[in-house]
């Protein structure tokens, strides 16, 4: 790969546009921005103090270690994965190929889950990957203590280190296995909040190539032909563990939501079911409550 600002002078404004049209003409989702993250992890910039410092010069070293980021991204890697941290609902967390990289509609999840959260309760996050839910929550809440769970020892190494880093590791709980194998016995929570895999891998619709290519497959596909699977498993333990008038929240896609809706429809001992839309009009989370 060429140096994006091989022509004219190395400064951040010239070695952004390049990188940018470089990126573009490969077909990179994004470019701008992708080159405005790169960069700002090269020299510890957020996107303000870039452009303050639009006539900085860069030197070689930077320039190549520029140049390393932006092909990697060129040839798909995510962003998050390659400057090694990504932003929550404003908490900065370490994100890596062991975990999925938080997405807005699960900022949406948290804000449904924060007042259905009883003051004082006991909060499960299934599946918790970097732990994005469950920090948000004992951040936001630090009345509330959580459980998180994941079945890849890997993602909870992360989580548990994000949960350091905003000073809540005191306050959430760490346990490894497949949904309910992870919970303790007899125990019961005022809320159960999960975004599980809900991506048939035989009709992966919709799915960017980078994020199959990249993002661990534990936590984006289902049993094959049956993308409702996570949610029956995890539905499958609400009766005993969803205290009386807690909630479940959980995230879903195209693909699973109506499966999944209607497998809590189903269950008895629900009320007030509902599924609703993300800020893009997307079918996406699902809430119901012990009745």
């Amino acid at each position: 790969m060429s140096d994006p600002a091989r022509q004219g002078e190395h400064t951040v404004l010239s070695v952004l546009r390049g990188a940018e049209s470089w990126l573009a003409r490969r077909g990179t989702d994004a470019p701008k921005r992708s080159a405005e993250l790169l960069l700002g992890a090269v020299l510890g910039m957020d996107r303000l103090q870039l452009y303050l410092a639009h006539d900085r010069p860069l030197d070689e070293h930077e320039r190549a270690r520029l140049r390393e980021l932006v092909q990697k991204r060129a040839d798909g890697v995510p962003v998050a994965y390659l400057i090694g941290t990504w932003s929550f609902r404003g908490h900065e967390l370490a994100v890596g190929p062991a975990v999925l990289i938080p997405r807005p509609e699960t900022e949406e999840l948290v804000s449904l889950a924060l007042p259905r959260a009883e003051q004082g309760g006991r909060v499960l996050d299934l599946g918790t990957g970097s732990g994005a839910i469950a920090i948000a929550l004992a951040v936001e809440r630090p009345d509330l203590r959580v459980l998180a769970t994941d079945a890849s020892r890997n993602a909870l190494t992360v989580a548990a280190a994000n949960a350091a880093r905003h000073g809540v590791a005191d306050r959430i709980e760490f346990a490894c296995g497949s949904w309910w194998e992870a919970v303790p016995a007899g125990l019961q929570f005022q809320l159960v909040v999960s975004n599980p895999p809900y991506i048939d891998p035989a009709n992966p619709a919709g799915l960017a190539a980078d994020v199959a290519a990249h993002e661990p497959p534990l936590a984006l596909f289902t049993e094959r032909g049956d993308p409702a699977s996570c949610y029956r498993a995890i539905a499958a333990g609400l009766a005993d563990r969803l205290c009386s008038g807690g909630w479940f929240v959980a995230e879903t896609g195209v693909g699973a939501s109506d499966a999944a809706l209607a497998l809590l429809r189903a269950l008895p001992f629900l009320d007030q079911v509902e599924l609703l839309a993300d800020l893009a009009g997307i079918p996406r989370h699902l809430l119901a409550r012990r009745a």
